[in-house]
């Protein structure tokens, strides 16, 4: 087997993963901050069963959210994944992972987002609050860019995170890269296991240096 064609291949399968990074950032960066808003509100009900389902999904493996978000609904429900996304074709088990992925990542994120939100001084409120803003206004004109500028490191942290443990959803048969890789494994050509380490080292590279020049960006603010 070529290089070539290994790594056309290859990058077929990573291909996969690009899209589950990027579905799930786009799904779980927003939803996220709905459960950081239902983690720290006044209503106790729903404090406490935002934080019990945070609790949960923290505390379960992510591979074993996708066997239940794979099989538990046909099983017990009958209920059968759709085949379109956004009136895009969609293989089941790739929306499946999405699921999965999104509600897992959705729930570290939320813990990221409270961190931010409690670690500025409440001073900073009382001081939006005396000259006349409303809640709204503080929290996006007062609180909001200090919260992004703290965030950053342990925003960056987790989404290079999410880089590596999309090759997870290869448990439940989407076509990732380590998917193919392995398939070659089988055939007795090892090598191309190792060689899609360079593909992940190069995506969190890039990431790397995004997330560094962001941080740079943000350093005239000290707040």
């Amino acid at each position: 087997m070529s290089f070539q064609t290994v790594t056309r291949m290859l990058l077929g399968g990573f291909a996969e993963n690009g899209f589950i990074f990027i579905m799930t950032l786009l799904m779980a960066l927003p939803l996220g901050l709905v459960i950081t808003f239902g983690s720290m509100s006044s209503v106790r009900p729903v404090k406490w069963l935002t934080r019990t389902f945070v609790w949960i999904i923290r505390g379960t493996p992510l591979m074993l959210q996708l066997f239940v978000v794979m099989y538990v609904p046909g099983l017990l429900f009958d209920v059968q994944m759709p085949d379109h996304m956004f009136g895009i074709p969609v293989n089941p088990r790739m929306y499946s992972a999405l699921i999965a992925f999104v509600i897992n990542y959705a729930a570290y994120i939320s813990e990221i987002y409270r961190g931010g939100i409690e670690s500025i001084p409440k001073g900073q409120y009382e001081a939006g609050q005396v000259l006349g803003m409303t809640r709204g206004q503080i929290f996006f004109k007062v609180v909001l860019m200090q919260v992004v500028k703290r965030i950053i490191p342990p925003m960056g942290n987790e989404i290079i995170t999410l880089v590596k443990d999309t090759s997870l959803a290869r448990v439940i048969a989407v076509q990732e890269i380590l998917w193919i890789a392995e398939e070659f494994t089988a055939k007795g050509i090892i090598w191309p296991l190792f060689y899609t380490g360079v593909y992940f080292l190069v995506f969190c590279g890039i990431l790397t240096l995004l997330f560094g020049y962001i941080e740079k960006k943000l350093n005239y603010y000290r707040g």
